[in-house]
């Protein structure tokens, strides 16, 4: 074999483009830190990145190339060259260190060369090895890198799984790699400051590019441009004559450099022998657990491990051997139906048309009762050419006893989902036993969003088959009963087999945690049906007074609109910050609060809130900005969202919050304003059918309730006891009266200092509520603490505490991981010990209501009441009540919520009624 054929046939050397993945790695994971306050999350990013890639390419050379400190030939030539970027975040220059030394520990070739960005030293080396026959990989996550593209260089971005090769640029970029720094330099780059050619964007870079050539062609056949037909081709040559010099320049700057001076030749880089006890020292000092157990398994596995341990379990081996089957007649899927019918725990998965449960139509479902062993039953696959299935009505038929029955356990990924869909169909799903999103919520809120994808890289080490792998992107996308039976099969097999892997990773971890395991069994597996039965039921609304409404606003936004353009002496776009940084400080002159990174005047919503308490013109601008926030997302949006059952649906989602609070989306009831008359009006619309009313039934300051409860303070405690109202009560300790002569005004100050001080408010902040000086919001404070000494007691106990663990807890034993507890950031640390304050009350009210919401879904299916549970908001829960039924159902309603949870105060519930949400509330 000759040394050609020796380099041909080579492992592919793999070229690591480290400072990409550095910035990515920090900003996509959420902050980590050691129990010392070592940040750590950039640098548990890029190791695991590095840990995947050897697993992928074992016999590969993996070089890992950095940028170097200081400026580039780039800068000197065109000196704005990344002037935009923002200084190095503090917390990722203290893991660069530390990231270099343990690629060093793991034997891999770190490079950094002076003078030159890691983009010219991956280029060269790719060149020269390339050329020579032998394949390169780069991993990277730079779209510019797109430019080194052949038939022997791909790119690889292990944070997305996805490869680029030379059909995948012209896939993704509709040119090929070689035209690459001419559609940089033609629409410029804004993350690096390439200048490009003004006016030109992707859609007329592509166009000239598709059309014409290169920009040397271009430039060449300028007459060529006006013919093409896009917008403003007409005037484009002259465009581009006048910017010629700055788009020669974008070309030279975007051209990533192939022939750097290297101190070393190429072809020595190898893989050294891992140094363990350098490996060892880092992954003690970073605390990185999982991967400790590793070390002495060289060469490093690649296992995937981006977020908080909770313990010392290996994850399950990624490498299993997996049978799926493809379920087409009626004996195999007998076979199976006795599989899960004799099975002790069955993962059970839905494949549908859309996301959207009330629209969705069913196109399969997939079963696993074995790891690594699963079956995907079609249904409905309906492209041309697709293979003959079962009957829908009839395997739903055969299933229906089977997924009814609450004996028969099921675990599944975000069940409630396919508990809605089944019930398109007449099924009730039952014997949710399981619900993995549900288990990695509980066991760390924060730690990993809770997805399938992402709970498998996390929990198992395995990359999953993604969506768009196989239905596609955009606009051209697949629905799933388009899709290839074969893929299709695979790909909901896995989901189910995934499925019952995670449920046996993730639930040994949560039984060794003490409560967490009741939050999840008492509490979020009770709710799934309830959330479910809840969703289905949906809400009515009036589309009519909305469209009314939305008819009103846009008259109310013009006469805005014109008041702003005579405040401000002149007609200005009202949402473009550009025009609005011009307007407000340089023609108006008003005070600078804080500037952008690049050094501009911030017009960002807290800095205009700000300068609205002082100035017309950004009160105006405020004002336009929230009604047309309303129109957008409710009076416009609302009416289009009306189902077939002539209702809304919202979604209710149990693993988005990290204090355990709900939220809800399609629409968003949370964040429907009530303390404006445009909020409340939104209210009226959602409205009571004929014969019936609506019973908002909502928890009084239970917060502070909560506060009262966890902070044993005798006073709150006597407050509450008593049925006092608290915020006189703290009035009255506060400024030194009687409860009976507290002023409206001081009782308004009461309640700012009892709602800022849960919520962590310094005095500092408390000032600005209440627009008084700094050294009289201190004096409240101090008194406040005074009078209250067990509050003082409690946040003190709670912010060492939560240093020393790591986290807080709910009264019902629900935790909230405080990554940034021990953080070396000031502002990070204070914000974190603000959250250790409020999130316990926060947690424990959400525990609460979801404690009643279960009781009060037990107490529906038995009583003859004709009363029907329809939305949940922060600490409300609104009915449809019969009116025949009204007295009876308001009593029980308030008893069941009262009585859900026992603190060592009363819990008190104020319930009205009305024919619509406004009016009940």
């Amino acid at each position: 074999m000759s040394a050609q054929d020796s380099l041909t046939n080579a492992a592919p050397m793999v070229l690591v483009d480290g400072s990409s993945y550095l910035y990515r790695a920090f900003h996509a994971i959420p902050p980590l830190t050691t129990s010392d306050g070592q940040p750590t999350n950039a640098a548990r990013g890029v190791i695991s990145m590095i840990r995947s890639l050897i697993g992928r390419y074992p016999n590969s050379p993996i070089v890992v190339i950095f940028d170097a400190k200081g400026k580039t030939f780039r800068d000197d030539m065109y000196s704005e060259y990344k002037a935009q970027r923002p200084p190095m975040p503090d917390d990722l220059r203290l893991q660069i260190e530390p990231i270099h030394r343990m690629i060093e520990a793991m034997g891999l070739p770190l490079v950094i060369i002076e003078g030159v960005e890691a983009d010219d030293v991956i280029g060269t080396i790719a060149k020269q090895i390339g050329e020579e026959g032998r394949e390169v990989v780069v991993s990277t996550g730079d779209k510019d890198m797109a430019q080194l593209v052949t038939d022997k260089v791909t790119l690889v971005n292990t944070m997305t799984d996805t490869v680029m090769d030379v059909e995948g640029v012209k896939e993704k970029f509709k040119i090929p790699p070689e035209l690459i720094i001419d559609f940089l330099a033609l629409m410029g780059d804004k993350v690096d400051n390439i200048p490009g050619v003004p006016g030109v964007g992707e859609k007329t870079a592509l166009a000239m590019l598709q059309g014409i050539g290169s920009l040397e062609e271009i430039y060449a056949r300028l007459d060529d441009i006006a013919p093409l037909g896009f917008r403003g081709s007409k005037t484009m040559a002259k465009k581009m004559e006048e910017h010629r010099e700055m788009a020669e320049l974008s070309y030279k700057l975007a051209t990533i450099k192939c022939d750097v001076e290297l101190p070393f030749d190429p072809h020595t880089l190898k893989n050294e022998e891992i140094n363990k006890e350098a490996l060892r020292e880092w992954f003690t000092k970073l605390e990185f657990k999982t991967w400790l157990r590793d070390i002495d398994k060289a060469p490093a596995s690649g296992t995937a491990d981006d977020t908080v341990d909770n313990d010392d379990e290996p994850a399950p081996a990624a490498n299993i051997d997996v049978e799926y089957d493809t379920v087409l007649d009626k004996d195999s899927f007998n076979a199976w139906l006795k599989k899960i019918e004799e099975a002790e725990l069955v993962a059970f998965d839905t494949e549908t048309t859309s996301l959207n449960y009330m629209a969705a139509e069913l196109v399969g479902v997939s079963v696993s009762v074995e790891i690594g062993k699963a079956a995907y039953i079609p249904v409905a696959h309906d492209y041309e050419g697709a293979p003959e299935q079962l009957d829908r009505d009839w395997v739903l038929e055969q299933l229906k006893p089977w997924l009814e029955d609450d004996n028969q356990k099921k675990v599944g990924q975000h069940l409630k989902y396919d508990a809605n869909v089944l019930n398109n169909y007449g099924i009730t799903l039952r014997g949710i036993a399981y619900d993995t999103m549900l288990e990695s919520y509980v066991l760390n809120s924060t730690a990993t969003r809770h997805d399938m994808d992402s709970l498998a890289s996390k929990f198992l080490g395995h990359t999953t088959v993604s969506f768009e792998e196989i239905a596609g992107k955009g606009a051209k996308q697949k629905t799933f009963n388009q899709i290839d039976l074969e893929q299709a099969a695979f790909y909901a097999a896995e989901d189910a087999d995934i499925t019952l892997r995670l449920h046996h990773a993730i639930m040994p971890k949560l039984e060794k945690e003490g409560d967490l395991i009741n939050v999840l069994k008492d509490i979020e597996l009770p709710l799934v049906p309830v959330l479910a039965k809840m969703e289905q039921t949906g809400a009515l609304i009036d589309p009519d007074l909305l469209h009314a409404q939305s008819s009103e606003i846009a008259a109310k936004l013009q006469e805005i609109e014109i008041k702003a353009h005579e405040e401000a002496g002149q007609a200005f776009n009202l949402s473009s910050p550009k025009q609005l940084q011009e307007i407000l400080f340089e023609k108006q002159g008003l005070p600078v609060i804080k500037k952008t990174p690049k050094g501009q005047p911030s017009t960002a919503e807290p800095i205009l809130q700000e300068l609205a308490e002082q100035y017309e013109l950004p009160r105006l601008i405020m004002e336009h900005r929230s009604m047309s926030k309303l129109k957008s997302t409710y009076t416009d949006k609302l009416p289009e969202m009306l189902q077939k059952t002539g209702r809304i649906h919202t979604s209710y989602h149990q693993a988005i919050t990290a204090t355990g609070r709900l939220s809800s989306s399609d629409p968003n009831l949370q964040n429907i304003p009530i303390r404006t008359t445009e909020g409340r009006r939104i209210r009226q619309a959602f409205i009571a059918p004929e014969g019936y009313k609506l019973i908002a039934a909502d928890y009084s300051q239970i917060e502070l309730r909560i506060m009262a409860h966890l902070s044993q303070d005798k006073g709150l405690l006597d407050a509450f006891a008593h049925d006092v109202d608290v915020h006189k009560a703290t009035a009255a300790e506060v400024f030194d009266t009687t409860v009976d002569e507290v002023t409206t005004e001081q009782r308004r100050r009461a309640k700012a200092i009892n709602f800022g001080l849960i919520y962590g408010m310094s005095a500092f902040g408390l000032a600005k509520q209440l627009g008084i000086g700094r050294p009289e919001a201190q004096q409240y404070v101090q008194r406040y603490f005074e009078r209250y000494p067990g509050v003082r007691t409690y946040m003190d106990n709670t912010r060492e505490s939560a240093k020393e663990k790591g986290y807080v807890e709910t009264i019902f034993g629900r935790r909230l991981y405080l990554p940034e507890i021990k953080a070396r950031n000031a502002m990070m640390r204070q914000a974190a010990e603000r959250t250790a304050i409020n999130a316990p009350m926060q947690g424990s009210a959400a525990d609460i209501i979801k404690r009643a919401m279960i009781n009060m879904h037990n107490w529906l299916a038995e009583t003859d009441l004709d009363v029907r549970m329809i939305m949940q908001v922060h600490d409300e829960l609104i009915f449809e009540v019969a009116e025949k039924d009204l007295d009876a159902a308001q009593e029980k309603i308030v008893d069941i919520m009262q009585t859900s949870s026992e603190i060592d105060v009363p819990l008190l519930v104020e319930a009205g009624v009305g024919n619509n949400w406004d009016e009940a509330h």
